[in-house]
């Protein structure tokens, strides 16, 4: 178990959510490079910016948005995992939306909403009445 400067209660999320998709310690690669940008001495003398591979996947991730070498390591797993569980979920996700919306289109409307509709139109083709021309024309 690594340390990181952020909650044992996000990290054990993490480490949940890792289990939960089955993804094992070993398959991640990381290695550490240095910083670009603004930040002065600490840019140029640590290696902060984080780069953590998933081998299986060939998914990679770099990380640089905190000053933290630990922090960075934390954020760049959190969207690592975030990304693959996106590429596994996503295609049930994707068809779980195409066959909710096919119900929502199919659903009937209540008399209420239908009603509404109706009136609406009403509404609309009075208008367009009096867009017409005069009668004395």
């Amino acid at each position: 178990m690594t340390i990181y400067p952020v909650s044992e209660k996000k990290v054990r999320a993490l480490e949940h959510k890792i289990m939960r998709l089955g993804l094992r310690e070993s398959d991640f690669e990381e290695h550490f490079v240095r910083s670009g940008g603004a930040g002065g001495q600490n840019v140029n003398k640590v290696s902060s910016c984080v780069v953590i591979r998933h081998r299986p996947t060939g998914l990679e991730v770099k990380c640089q948005r905190e000053r933290s070498q630990a922090l960075n390591r934390y954020l760049a797993k959190r969207l690592l995992v975030e990304k693959i569980e996106a590429r596994f979920l996503g295609a049930q996700s994707a068809e779980r939306h195409r066959i909710e919306k096919i119900r929502r289109q199919k659903r009937k409307r209540s008399k209420r909403a239908k009603e509404k509709m109706l009136e609406e139109k009403k509404r609309r083709s009075e208008k367009k009445v009096l867009r017409g021309r005069p009668a004395d024309y």
